[in-house]
């Protein structure tokens, strides 16, 4: 079955974010998704505090931004997550808004090469392999983490997606693929066959979790959105995740809206 989630984006304070948490909760939502946008709250810290304040609710984070993060860093802290709340954290990762990347010097010559060796390495440290890595951007020597995730259940790392090149590297080498929420239900079947084509060439097999957002603002049609989720859900989906048109769309108001799509759905 389809998961049908919500968001809380960036730009709502950090201090709202218990409030938020807990209505997520409440509301019987099975995941609430937050995300890192240049220069609003780190997505690591708001994961851990939302974790913190619930008890069963899963949180996305979709997505950190590599050129932001040491990959060695980024292992440790999505490790911690996973130890400290088991089976409840779901981290992807992409190559950023490369105008915000320019503005702290770190926007790269090739974003796709970046993330292709970013993903590669956080997934073995994830693994808790002694990693050796000396790519174009990631360079590591015999690093292992202390604290790796339990072998048994090495997390996912989902990768944004939206151009061919990046969605067939999320196929590739990714355990699940992102879309925002201009990737349109006409273009959800091209997409998947990029995502599928990059699977085929690295051999892979097994699930690869797809992950799309989808825009609904205020005094949006419950029902409308909620034929749209059955018509992603139908078409691939994994998980849906509403988001909101505006950023000063009151959080609580839009948990209560995704609550009520999410009846109709008859989650």
């Amino acid at each position: 079955m389809t998961t049908f989630a919500a968001t809380c984006i960036p730009q709502v304070p950090p201090e709202r974010l218990r409030e938020v948490a807990r209505a997520a909760e409440d509301e019987g939502l099975d995941e609430l998704w937050i995300w890192e946008d240049c220069f609003w709250g780190g997505g690591i810290a708001t994961a851990t505090a939302v974790l913190a304040w619930t008890t069963r609710l899963r949180v996305g984070i979709g997505v950190l931004p590599v050129p932001l993060r040491n990959v060695a860093l980024a292992a440790m802290e999505i490790a911690a997550l996973h130890r400290l709340f088991p089976g409840r954290a779901i981290v992807g990762v992409g190559h950023g808004v490369q105008d915000w990347m320019g503005q702290v010097g770190a926007r790269p010559e090739s974003p796709v090469t970046l993330l292709r060796e970013s993903i590669e390495a956080l997934r073995a440290l994830l693994r808790g392999d002694q990693v050796t890595a000396h790519g174009r951007y990631v360079h590591l020597d015999d690093v292992r983490l202390g604290w790796p995730p339990p072998a048994a259940a090495p997390p996912e790392v989902l990768a944004a997606a939206r151009g061919p090149r990046t969605l067939r590297l999320s196929g590739e080498v990714a355990d699940g693929s992102i879309l925002d929420q201009v990737t349109t239900l006409e273009q959800f079947e091209a997409t998947r066959a990029l995502i599928d084509e990059g699977r085929a060439a690295a051999g892979r097999s097994g699930p690869h979790r797809v992950v799309q957002y989808l825009a609904a603002g205020p005094g949006a049609d419950p029902a409308a959105i909620a034929d749209t989720a059955r018509a992603r859900s139908a078409a691939g989906a994994d998980t849906i995740v509403l988001h909101p048109t505006s950023a000063d769309q009151d959080p609580i108001a839009h948990l209560t809206f995704a609550t009520q799509v999410r009846q109709l759905l008859g989650q």
